[in-house]
């Protein structure tokens, strides 16, 4: 049995390092999966990239289309058939757009989108407690000025501009508030 001194190692036989551009394949087997990983963000990253483009793009659309329909002038219905307390529902800016027109207890008219700010659903005007309601979350808005005055609304109806000439009422442009 010999004993080796640890001062006397047997020498080791060279071996010659190749470099990362000589090597067929840079990565060790056991480093594949960064590369995966690497990969895989990049996409990742792209396709966030390419949802936050089409989101804005999107977005952008609408806005040009909303201006384009908001400022066309709309016969509505004649003054005098609608009596003070009453209401009449309309379609404005577009055919699919629901709109209220109040007369108002002072005489005045006021009209605002039928749709409310929270989540779309329909707005009505109930007489009896003389305020418009949304039935789905019961939403209050005041029929004097458009304001959310209860429930989950947090913004104001759009106010719809109304000019009368001769007895004939006419929306003129919705304002978002």
């Amino acid at each position: 049995m010999s004993v080796h001194h640890p001062s006397q190692r047997t020498p080791m036989p060279r071996q010659r390092r190749t470099t990362r551009w000589q090597a067929a394949f840079p990565l060790h087997w056991d480093a594949d999966e960064l590369l995966a990983r690497r990969e895989m963000l990049r996409w990742t990253v792209m396709a966030s990239g390419a949802l936050f483009t089409a989101t804005a793009a999107i977005v952008g659309l609408g806005y040009l289309q909303k201006s384009n329909t908001s400022t066309a002038r709309k016969a509505i219905i004649r003054a005098t058939d609608v009596p003070v307390g009453g209401v009449h529902y309309f379609q404005y800016p577009t055919a699919e757009d629901q709109a209220i027109l109040l007369h108002l207890a002072d005489g005045r008219f006021a009209a605002y989108s039928g749709r409310c700010t929270h989540l779309s659903c329909a707005v009505y005007y109930e007489s009896a407690r003389a305020k418009l309601l949304c039935p789905c979350h019961e939403g209050v808005f005041d029929p004097q000025t458009g304001e959310a005055i209860a429930g989950p609304p947090q913004r104001a109806l759009p106010k719809i501009t109304i000019t009368q000439n001769g007895e004939m009422l006419y929306a003129v442009e919705e304002h978002p508030q």
